[in-house]
């Protein structure tokens, strides 16, 4: 039986009219179709949509990625003009609270330009009213950022982003394709080509994310020219290999195939692709967790602590956990850190997390 969703009849027919898909056109459909898009039809975060990102757990996560950007403002010389900006910004909790934590710091709101990074004219429409009395410029691509030091974040963007998928059969590769049989898609497999990955064996499975390389080369090309710093949280991990290709919806996971337009899909993020595509910046790597812990998260979640009681003081402790123990977020989301050459390192960062 067909799927019941709008987009389930176009894909279906663009399929009939030119062959199968790949991920990334399927991804690209199913997140950003203008009419039947996932981010252009549904509320995706908090409780009442169907996933929970760090923003919205706690209001430390937002604080401390806020004073780690204006401490690297300060170690850069206080730059009297740039970009604050973030990619892919939710429903701007995040930028938000980064607001709230650095209003004291001398000069720096009076130096930056809020930029954000947005495709969905719903998401910007919240975002907007999460950031009521403030000047937002919105831009559906980072190109349209000006020439200015770049201090920029990006929270669970990149594992949105469309990927492509391979699998190895003996010395060749086939990618994954969605493809049709009897009013409903299906996975398939593209004829045999060569792929160069020889830190392979046969069964193994790659992803590759083809607009991925582009951004971190725009972003890395700023900071490097202009000053600056980046700041990429979000889940995956370094050369890794694997089917990490998801669906999740009500906070479940789901077949990325069923219900097209109504389920977020994403993958693991290959850290080690974005560094080497962030050349000639220098970057550094770690957890999630050992990066809020390095930044205070401890100190400040016993500062809210005392003005809590009851179920509140438990959830707080809770969300605190959510953050940064290995077993929840802490091991599974990863931190990369873009700064310029010869500028002084982030906090939140030690040697050992030289890339």
């Amino acid at each position: 039986m067909a799927d019941p969703t709008p987009l389930t009849a176009l894909l279906l027919d663009r399929i009939a009219a030119q062959g199968p898909l790949g991920l990334h056109e399927y991804m690209a459909e199913c997140l950003l179709h203008p009419q039947h898009g996932y981010y252009t039809t549904r509320p995706p975060f908090g409780t009442e949509g169907d996933f929970i990102t760090a923003p919205e757990i706690s209001q430390m996560f937002g604080e401390l990625l806020g004073l780690c950007l204006a401490q690297s403002w300060i170690d850069q010389g206080s730059p009297t003009q740039f970009s604050l900006a973030e990619l892919g910004p939710g429903r701007g909790t995040l930028m938000a609270d980064v607001l709230r934590a650095t209003k004291r710091v001398a000069g720096f709101h009076a130096a930056m330009r809020l930029h954000l990074i947005e495709a969905s004219p719903r998401l910007r429409a919240l975002q907007g009213q999460t950031l009521t009395g403030y000047d937002v410029t919105w831009a559906t691509d980072i190109s349209a950022l000006p020439d200015a030091p770049l201090f920029l974040l990006a929270n669970e963007f990149f594992d949105a982003l469309p990927i492509r998928q391979f699998r190895r059969e003996g010395d060749m590769w086939c990618e994954t394709l969605i493809g049709a049989e009897e009013g409903r898609l299906i996975f398939g497999k593209s004829a045999p080509m060569s792929l160069d990955r020889k830190d392979t064996k046969s069964g193994d499975i790659v992803e590759v994310c083809p607009s991925a390389d582009g951004i971190m080369a725009q972003i890395s090309r700023r900071i490097s020219a202009y000053g600056g710093v980046g700041i990429i949280i979000d889940y995956g991990g370094w050369n890794g290999l694997g089917d990490t290709f998801q669906a999740m919806r009500s906070h479940k996971y789901v077949d990325p195939l069923h219900n097209p337009g109504q389920a977020d899909l994403t993958a693991h993020v290959d850290f080690a692709a974005l560094t080497r595509a962030a050349v000639p910046c220098v970057c550094t790597y770690t957890t999630q967790g050992a990066f809020l812990s390095r930044l205070g998260i401890a100190q400040r979640a016993a500062v809210l602590a005392k003005s809590l009681t009851g179920d509140a003081l438990t959830a707080h402790l809770l969300a605190t956990d959510r953050l940064t123990l290995d077993a929840q977020m802490g091991e599974l989301f990863k931190v990369l850190g873009i700064r310029p050459t010869g500028a002084p390192p982030l906090a939140g960062f030690d040697l050992d997390s030289l890339c």
